[in-house]
């Protein structure tokens, strides 16, 4: 899948809670790089399908701009209050188009899980409405980089 985390290997989640984690979280930090070589973060709803995030963005958005010319991205997901509560994933690889764009709701069986997961997660509904402004971006991770900081207490 990605390569192996080397830092903080004590505090790592671990494969299945990484899964549950992206599972259940909703909101992300997508991280792309400007025209001019300056970062650019946006938060952006998600899916996890266990091997790809899926990131449905509207395709007239500087994101979107950014991620055609240059599809590198790094995406964080992160959650807790206090600093013993903090816990994350980072996954950094290159983003890709899948489907028409915008999408439209054309047959592509590619995306029946992803939507279905999105559906269901942000709006509790079983099937994608499509409204022709949005389009999806998979992101299979080169690397992913977790922390659980909850996992101190016990060291």
């Amino acid at each position: 899948m990605a390569t192996t985390q080397r830092r903080g290997r004590r505090i790592m989640m671990t494969p299945d809670e990484v899964d549950a984690f992206l599972a259940a979280e909703r909101t992300c930090r997508v991280a792309t790089v400007s025209a001019d070589g300056a970062p650019h973060v946006s938060a952006l709803w998600f899916a996890w399908d266990g091997t790809s995030l899926w990131l449905y963005s509207i395709t007239r958005s500087k994101r979107w701009a950014e991620l055609r010319r240059d599809p590198r991205v790094a995406v964080v997901v992160d959650a807790g209050e206090q600093y013993g509560e903090l816990r994350g994933v980072e996954l950094t690889g290159t983003a890709e188009v899948v489907g028409e764009t915008p999408r439209t709701g054309e047959p592509c069986p590619e995306l029946d899980l992803p939507e279905q997961l999105f559906a269901r997660k942000n709006f509790g509904m079983e099937q994608m409405v499509h409204d022709g402004r949005h389009a999806w971006l998979r992101l299979t991770p080169d690397a992913i980089a977790s922390w659980d900081f909850r996992k101190l207490a016990r060291l």
